[in-house]
């Protein structure tokens, strides 16, 4: 089975969660990716990226960015990346990575020219299949009035069909093109540009031919980087009880201060956003999906009544309990009493709204 040599690999990792971004800079490090420049949220990777086009430097090689992010997020990077003539590169490989996996999420981000869409929790096996795919199948560019970014017709297979197949139009509409210095928009709503480039990460990373099979990387380092990762598990506890800490004094306030609660509760969503992508990935599933619950009952739909707070307050207890007992996994019995009592504490609030 051939290898691929990733040390030539440049990265660009945009994370605003210091935890999580430091244990993908400990993974790929670990699968051997020597220059990796990390950033916390989309405005400072566009300052470094327009720097790198004033400077006449290359682009990174692949953009890995979490979606969730202030002042700027991944999608209006991802925008921005595609579309800026500032843009070093505009057809790097970029890597989105959310615990929003929800299909508008993830049709979004492809409706602006993602390559990758990358579900939280992970693991090492997932984000390296990500990283292989990206290297081993990167998908053709296509440009049309509306659109620029790899062909959409691969992710039909998550049930994300494209609005109109093009090529049911014949070719006479595609402008086939064989050079990324002849990105031109089309002016009309039905010409289509196809480009036909080389794979350039490919070359870089090597790995053998179409015969040897899908690179991989040796077992030890893949092992190293799965010790890393529960090393990091290890932590977890720690750093999801700060930000259960932040919830409970956001809770509190909203509680006290009626007329900030759409505020608080936006903060709330943004802080169980965070617990609902990290929970499964470190081990703690239950939180993650105690998180997932607490964002959608703090969405902009949701009311700003007193008994919204208890149900906010009852979700915050909830994984107070899993961190504090260490309930991993399901949690057995356990795990089936925390989860009763919170749904009991939702119907009750719910009912006497």
């Amino acid at each position: 089975m051939a290898e691929y040599n990733l040390a030539r690999v440049t990265v660009m990792l945009v994370e605003d969660n210091a935890f999580i971004h430091q244990t993908l800079d400990d993974m790929l490090r670990h699968f051997r990716v020597e220059k990796i420049s990390k950033f916390k949220n989309g405005e400072e990777a566009i300052v470094h990226l327009k720097a790198l086009k004033l400077a006449g430097d290359a682009a990174p090689d692949i953009i890995i960015s979490d979606l969730i992010m202030s002042p700027i997020n991944g999608q209006l990077l991802l925008r921005w990346v595609r579309t800026a003539k500032e843009s070093p590169n505009r057809f790097v490989p970029f890597i989105m990575i959310s615990g929003a996996a929800d299909r508008d999420f993830v049709a979004s981000v492809r409706d602006l020219g993602v390559s990758e869409f990358l579900a939280k929790p992970f693991s090492v096996q997932t984000v390296f299949s990500h990283l292989s795919s990206t290297i081993e199948r990167p998908r053709p560019f296509v440009a049309t009035k509306g659109y620029f970014g790899p062909d959409r017709r691969r992710l039909r297979g998550e049930g994300l069909e494209v609005a109109e197949e093009r090529r049911r139009l014949g070719d006479s509409h595609i402008t086939h093109v064989y050079s990324a210095d002849k990105m031109v928009q089309p002016k009309s709503e039905s010409d289509v540009w196809y480009f036909h480039l080389p794979n350039k990460l490919k070359e870089k990373v090597g790995g053998g031919g179409a015969d040897d099979g899908p690179p991989t990387l040796p077992d030890d380092i893949l092992e190293k980087a799965e010790e890393t990762l529960q090393r990091a598990a290890m932590d977890f506890s720690t750093w999801a009880s700060d930000y259960l800490e932040e919830l409970s004094s956001l809770c509190n306030e909203a509680e006290a201060v009626p007329e900030r609660r759409r505020r608080l509760f936006g903060e709330i969503c943004l802080l169980a956003h965070e617990l609902r992508g990290q929970g499964g990935t470190f081990g703690y599933p239950l939180v993650s999906e105690f998180g997932k619950m607490l964002y959608e009952a703090t969405l902009d739909t949701m009311k700003n009544t007193d008994n919204q707070v208890e149900i906010v307050a009852a979700h915050i207890d909830a994984m107070r309990v899993v961190i504090r007992d260490k309930i991993s996994g399901d949690g057995g019995d356990v795990g089936k009493e925390v989860q009763a009592t919170l749904q009991a504490a939702i119907q009750r609030y719910l009912v006497t709204e």
